[in-house]
């Protein structure tokens, strides 16, 4: 049942917001005022950073992430141990004359460039991981502040709307004082005037 007063219920998100964050929406850091903005036109903040910085990787990230993939698993540790085992046991009992002898000049040579390609690559992507963790932790706040906002909100509607309804309740409590004052004047009123329930 809508009654007159039922358009007071409604809480502005405006003020809602400016209640929260303790200042005025010009004031707000650009972040703050797209989430602000988008609590205020009840649009979504959350996103999924992952899907959108992995579509958008570029050849030289991506070969950069695989080479971070394989370089630090156990797999490619033990796969490249076993082939130093061989080309150690190779230069050292079965060629006659060996192609890299004992100090093995040769394997610290590929050693040595693997390290400082491999190196750089894996910083690459470790720059890159550190920058989906800065956007995931950008998006994971901008989704606290709308939610914390949202639920003010509710509880905002929901004190106005107690409010309405105890001044209803109050309102209809005295209408029914009012009718049982009138019933008990009724009440008192008609024995004094019948005169056949007088003694």
């Amino acid at each position: 049942m809508a009654t007159p007063s039922s358009h007071r219920t409604r809480v502005d998100r405006r003020d809602t917001a400016r209640r929260l964050l303790q200042r005025n929406l010009e004031q707000l850091t650009p972040e703050e005022r797209v989430v602000v903005e988008r609590f205020i036109s009840g649009g979504r903040v959350s996103r999924n950073v992952r899907r959108e910085l992995h579509e958008s990787r570029t050849l030289g990230e991506r070969v950069a992430d695989r080479v971070a993939e394989v370089g630090g698993s156990w797999t490619f540790i033990l796969c490249f141990g076993v082939v130093l085992v061989v080309w150690m046991v190779v230069n050292t009992f079965l060629l006659a004359r060996a192609f890299d002898p004992y100090p093995y000049i040769l394997l610290n040579l590929v050693l040595s460039c693997l390290a400082a390609v491999q190196a750089p690559i894996i910083m690459m992507s470790q720059n890159r991981q550190a920058a989906v963790d800065r956007m995931r932790a950008e998006n994971d706040y901008q989704v606290n502040v709308k939610a914390e906002l949202e639920v003010l909100q509710i509880h905002e509607k929901l004190d106005v709307l107690r409010s309405h309804e105890w001044a209803l309740l109050v309102e209809q409590q005295n209408r029914q004082i009012e009718m049982l004052q009138r019933l008990l004047e009724c009440a008192t009123a008609a024995p004094a005037g019948d005169p056949q329930k007088q003694p």
